[in-house]
């Protein structure tokens, strides 16, 4: 049996473990306003949030991580998340080499995702440091609130809302905006809703729209991603 990508609950809250086989075959990954802690077999990594698909070619080594949900990991790494937008960065970049030195050896002489559990529970604290008026942006945003809406609930301009939002997602409201609706999109059509529905429902003037915003986002086709 071919090697698979899985993921499951972290004991972060919040967050999940995902390990991704080397074996496995070509993979797109899409904009999710999420970055990742990851092991990639002889270092740390931080991936950033991306802006754009990325495409991993199989056969390389194995991965594991951390996904952290929008905002969560920049203020643990004390890094804005623009500082590291559609990148990979070694985790001693930005945390000290020492410690970052220790967890490595650890994670390279045990389970990888038990292990990286252990770095988030450490990194965490057992809490979840986004500021209460960032997860309200998400929450607003993905429930289709207008940006100027979000900012004036907040008591923000939408420059005030715009820096905020470089410094805890690495982009602006309005790009976190189009990718959690594209998210949410991709998760109806995948469970069978029709394209012309979920584009009506989720903010989109028409199918086309939907269809066009998806290949900007992510290089390829609705219908390829809705399989």
């Amino acid at each position: 049996m071919a090697a698979v990508y899985r993921e499951r609950a972290s004991p972060v809250p919040g967050v999940v473990t995902w390990t991704a086989p080397g074996a496995a075959a070509d993979s797109l990954v899409l904009p999710d306003g999420c970055m990742d802690l990851m092991w990639q077999g002889d270092a740390l990594l931080v991936a950033g949030p991306d802006t754009r698909a990325q495409r991993h070619p199989g056969g390389g080594p194995d991965h594991t991580g951390l996904r952290f949900p929008p905002a969560m990991l920049p203020p643990l790494l004390g890094v804005p998340a623009a500082d590291l937008r559609d990148r990979q960065v070694r985790l001693d970049e930005v945390l000290p080499a020492a410690q970052v030195r220790r967890w490595e050896e650890r994670v390279g002489t045990g389970r990888p995702g038990g292990v990286l559990d252990a770095v988030g529970l450490s990194l965490t604290d057992g809490r979840d440091p986004r500021d209460p008026a960032i997860r309200e942006v998400v929450r607003a945003l993905d429930s289709g609130t207008r940006v100027a809406d979000v900012a004036a609930r907040l008591g923000l301009s939408p420059r005030q809302l715009h820096r905020r939002c470089l410094a805890a997602f690495g982009y602006g409201p309005k790009v976190l905006a189009r990718i959690l609706r594209l998210q949410s999109a991709l998760a109806r059509v995948r469970a069978g809703d029709p394209y012309a529905t979920v584009a009506i429902e989720r903010g989109y003037s028409d199918q086309a729209h939907l269809a066009r915003d998806v290949r900007a986002l992510t290089g390829t086709t609705l219908r390829a991603l809705a399989s």
